[in-house]
């Protein structure tokens, strides 16, 4: 029986399929969990996903450990502390041991001269953390990337659907117009997948077979790019006048938006003044945007259509639209399919032979074809992507402000806040909180599957949300998650129907790993 949290995908309903050669099967065995780089090991049983107590609670009431620190100093000593004295692992693991609670206050970056609004009381354990998610206690209004906006010139002038909170008119509007460009674009998803990714797979052979090595970073770009432009809008950026310079306009965009809170590798003296106390200058990338702007204005005729039905400008749609895809969508598949590479590749050959197994049979005995419901048979595969969400999230920091005064439970104590104060999670914490799962720092490829691995999914959190919900108008949980999964799925039935097996080289990158293809195994069966 198919997972009822792992869908029918409510927002992507219709089905449709690619023709594939046929495959063999057998069954799967044990497999071996890979070890990720932080957090404590425990076997205890998950929890409820819920951050607020139905009743009275029970637990001691303690008061937020922690402190800001003097202005301007505190703010700038936590900056470099979180970026270089000690990295951002470290940096919430120390005040974790020091403090003895997943709760405490501290500041978050960039700090000045970008923002004065640094302080945060942090959520770093699976209770405390959903209540980032609840609207009805949180507002999420200019919060989308923190405690810093960036400049609205990067925006067309516009506030983004990512930064505006439910209650506000607009936000209704611009999630109604999301949803209708996901669904009006949804028999074109896994065609237009393995059509772009089949370019990239022959792109890495013909590296490999040349260089002895080839970046998946570099081709994942392009193809992704191209993906979601032939999906949801019908054209192929090649043929217009954008070409192949897609990937590269967004990158510099969206580094001009996420700079302050980025590590990239330049020494401390020169990076922290330039990108992490001074915004970079919205006109360095004026004429890029616009290259952007044109080719989504030129291929969205229908959806902005839609958009003045309900009641949004074209102009505004647009830059809503191009956000929503070269942010959200193409950031999202930038970080999350280099980092599923990554766990896959180092779990090696015996999940590699196991998921290959699987994913054959199923599409032998759906005729070759690749369907979502032919997805949905598929167990190990969806639990491996879940797995990747759970143990690396995309999005790793949420922000929330205190729409009243509320107490908050950590797995050992009741805290209260303030009404105003800013909230702030630190996501891998919370879904890789050892008093919720078990092993909960390694990676388990088969953690999800069954009924009680199903359990456990109202505790990956990737998506702004619970994975066990569902997107609406009224939540901030993000409109394409069903999308993602989708996409990620295609990634892994894909790569495993070309290939037996593969070896990579890992290395950091300021989005996500890096990851350097040094063997593809053809498949041979």
């Amino acid at each position: 029986m198919a997972s009822t949290s792992s869908l029918a995908f409510p927002s992507l309903q219709l089905q449709f399929q690619t023709p594939r050669k046929s495959f063999t099967s057998t069954r799967r065995d044990f497999l071996r969990p890979i070890c990720a780089s932080v957090s404590e090991k425990s076997s205890s049983s998950s929890s409820s996903i819920s951050s607020q107590p139905a009743e009275p609670t029970k637990l001691p009431l303690r008061k937020i450990p922690g402190d800001y620190g003097l202005p301007f100093v505190g703010p700038l000593k936590d900056r470099l502390d979180y970026f270089y004295n000690q990295g951002r692992e470290e940096f919430f693991k120390s005040r974790i041991q020091k403090y003895q609670s997943t709760v405490f206050r501290v500041n978050m970056p960039p700090g000045p001269f970008l923002t004065t609004k640094s302080q945060v009381i942090v959520l770093l354990d699976g209770k405390s953390f959903p209540v980032l998610f609840d609207v009805s206690k949180v507002e999420k209004k200019d919060l989308f990337t923190g405690t810093y906006m960036p400049s609205l010139e990067l925006t067309g002038g516009y506030r983004t659907l990512s930064y505006l909170d439910p209650s506000e008119p607009k936000h209704d509007k611009l999630k109604r117009l999301m949803f209708y460009l996901l669904k009006s674009g949804i028999k074109s998803v896994i065609p237009e997948f393995h059509s772009s990714y089949s370019e990239l797979f022959e792109t890495l052979e013909t590296k490999l077979a040349d260089k002895g090595k080839a970046s998946f970073n570099e081709a994942n770009d392009q193809a992704a790019f191209n993906f979601l432009a032939r999906s949801l809008y019908g054209t192929s950026p090649s043929n217009t006048q954008l070409g192949t310079d897609g990937p590269k306009l967004v990158r510099k965009w969206v580094l001009f938006q996420l700079s302050p809170i980025l590590v990239l590798g330049l020494p401390k003296f020169i990076e922290d003044p330039l990108i992490h106390t001074f915004p970079l200058p919205p006109f360095l990338v004026k004429k890029d945007y616009q290259r952007l702007y044109d080719f989504f204005y030129q291929s969205s005729g229908h959806v902005l259509d839609e958009a003045e039905r309900l009641g949004v400008s074209r102009d505004e749609a647009c830059h809503n639209l191009l956000f929503a895809t070269c942010f959200n969508s193409f950031g999202g598949m930038k970080i999350l399919f280099p980092n599923m590479l990554k766990w896959i590749g180092r779990a090696g050959a015996k999940l590699h032979s196991q998921l290959a197994q699987e994913i054959r049979s199923v599409i032998r005995s759906n005729g070759g074809n690749i369907t979502m419901s032919a997805l949905e048979k598929m167990p190990l595969m969806k639990s491996v992507v879940y797995e990747a969400f759970r143990i690396e999230p995309p999005v790793p920091l949420q922000y929330g402000r205190a729409k009243t005064d509320l107490v908050i439970e950590s797995h050992d104590a009741a805290f209260k806040v303030k009404e105003g104060e800013m909230l702030f999670g630190f996501q891998p914490y919370a879904t890789k909180d050892p008093k919720i799962f078990e092993n909960a720092a390694e990676f388990v490829p088969d953690r999800f599957v069954g009924e009680e691995g199903e359990k456990l999914l109202q505790h990956v959190l990737w998506s702004n949300g619970p994975e066990t919900e569902t997107p609406t108008v009224g939540n901030k949980q993000c409109a394409g998650k069903d999308f993602v999964v989708l996409a990620s799925r295609l990634l892994v039935v894909e790569f495993f129907l070309r290939y037996d097996s593969f070896e990579i080289e890992v290395a950091a990158s300021p989005l996500g790993a890096a990851i350097t293809m040094t063997s593809l195994k053809r498949a041979s069966f």
